[in-house]
C-alpha cells in the first residue's frame, strides 16, 4: 500500500555572516525503495534516512522527502507509474514547487519508469530517477554517491526544459535512450545508440547535448493522464528459433490489443510466429515491432497510405523505431489508452 508522508526533512543553509544566506533551490525525492534503500532481509531504509546521511546536500538545496513506497522494482505496478506521475503534477502546481525531484528507485525496471515519467510529466523542472549496485550497508555503496548527483543535476541550470533523466555512475542519460545491459556492475546502465546525455563531474554537471529549445521552453507531455482510462494489455512477444503461435494466440486470448515483438535482426520472426501475428492483426491487435539485440532500429517503412486509412481500433504493424521491447510496450500502451489510430502510433515512435 502506497503511504505518502508529507515533505519531512529539509536542508537548507545557515546564516551567512552579514543576514541570510539565499535561499536555496527545493529538491523534492520522492522515495520508493530498491537496492539503495535495502539493508537486507527485508529491512529497508526510509527516504528520511537515505537523505539525512548525506549532510553536503544542505549545500546544494533544501531537500524535501515523500515515502512514496517502499518495495523492490519489480513489485512497482502500473498504477504506481500513473500515481507517481499525479502526485509529480500536484507538486509543479502548488506553492513552493520544487525546482527539481528526484526519484529513488530499484535498477531493474528503472528504465521503464523513468520512460513512463518522460511520457507524462511536463514541465520545466527535471526529474531524475537514480538508484544504487549496491545495497545501503555494503562495502562501497553507490546509493549516497548517486543520490547526491541527482540533486546536483536536479537543480542545475542546464537540466532544465530536459524532462525525466536517469542518473548512475556520474553519468546522465536521457529517459528515451537509457538501458540496464548489466546485472551486477556499477556501470550496468548505458545508451546503445545515443550514447550519455551528461556527466555529475566532481566540479560542475556537464550536458554534450543541448536541451529542446534550449531550456527556455517548458516540456508539454505526450500523454495527458488525466484524459486516460485503464491501460490497455499489451505483451512482449519474444522471437526465437522454433518459436511458434501459442505465445501470440495466448496473449490475444488473455485480452492484450497491442504486442510487443522482441524480434531477430531488424525484427524478424518465425514462419508460424509471423502467421500468429498477422492472425492478431485481423483482430485488430496492433503490433509495435522491435528487436532483441539491445541496439538499433527497427522502422515502419514509412507511413503507408494504408495506415493513414486505418482508424482508432484498427490492427496494425509499426516500427518502434530504437526503443528496445520494453519501453516499446510503455509507448504503445498508452497510445492505446489516448485511442490513437495507426499511422499515428507509427509516428509517435520516430519522435525523440
Amino acid at each position: 500500500m502506497r503511504r505518502l508522508i508529507a515533505a519531512a526533512l529539509i536542508i537548507g543553509g545557515a546564516s551567512a555572516a552579514q543576514g541570510q544566506a539565499p535561499v536555496l533551490p527545493r529538491v523534492h525525492v520522492l522515495a520508493t525503495g530498491g537496492t539503495i534503500s535495502n539493508l537486507g532481509n527485508d529491512a529497508r531504509r526510509t527516504g528520511d534516512e537515505l537523505i539525512a546521511a548525506i549532510p553536503a546536500l544542505g549545500k546544494i538545496a533544501r531537500v524535501t522527502v515523500e515515502q512514496f513506497s517502499n518495495v523492490a522494482s519489480g513489485s512497482v505496478t502500473q498504477d504506481m507509474w500513473r500515481d507517481l506521475a499525479k502526485r509529480i503534477a500536484a507538486l509543479q502546481a502548488g506553492p513552493d514547487a520544487p525546482a527539481g525531484y528526484v526519484i529513488t528507485h530499484g535498477t531493474d525496471t528503472m528504465e521503464e519508469t523513468a520512460y513512463f515519467l518522460g511520457l507524462t510529466v511536463g514541465g520545466c523542472s527535471p526529474v531524475l530517477v537514480t538508484g544504487a549496485m549496491r545495497q545501503a550497508n555494503a562495502v562501497g555503496a553507490d546509493g549516497p554517491a548517486n543520490l547526491l548527483n541527482a540533486v546536483r543535476v536536479a537543480v542545475a541550470p542546464a537540466a532544465r526544459g530536459r524532462g525525466t533523466m536517469v542518473l548512475m555512475n556520474d553519468e546522465i542519460f536521457a529517459a528515451r535512450d537509457v538501458t540496464k545491459s548489466n546485472t551486477s556492475r556499477m556501470n550496468a546502465f548505458s545508451a546503445p545508440d545515443a550514447g550519455v546525455l551528461g556527466l555529475a563531474d566532481p566540479d560542475t554537471v556537464v550536458f554534450h547535448r543541448a536541451a529542446p529549445e534550449g531550456g527556455s521552453t517548458c516540456r508539454r507531455a505526450p500523454f495527458d493522464l488525466a484524459t486516460l482510462g485503464a491501460f490497455p494489455r499489451v505483451d512482449v512477444i519474444y522471437a526465437h528459433i522454433g518459436a511458434d503461435s501459442v505465445a501470440v494466440e495466448a496473449a490475444v486470448a488473455a485480452g492484450a490489443r497491442g504486442l510487443v515483438v522482441a524480434g531477430v535482426g531488424r525484427g524478424g520472426s518465425t514462419p508460424s510466429q509471423g502467421r500468429a501475428l498477422r492472425r492478431a492483426r485481423d483482430q485488430g491487435v496492433v503490433v509495435a515491432t522491435s528487436n532483441r539485440t539491445g541496439s538499433g532500429r527497427v522502422g515502419s517503412g514509412g507511413v503507408s497510405d494504408s495506415l493513414e486509412k486505418l482508424p482508432a481500433g484498427a490492427g496494425a504493424n509499426v516500427g518502434s523505431a530504437e526503443l528496445n521491447p520494453q519501453k516499446a510496450r510503455i509507448l504503445l500502451m498508452l497510445a492505446l489508452a489516448a485511442k490513437y489510430r495507426p499511422a499515428d502510433i507509427a509516428r509517435l515512435f520516430e519522435v525523440r
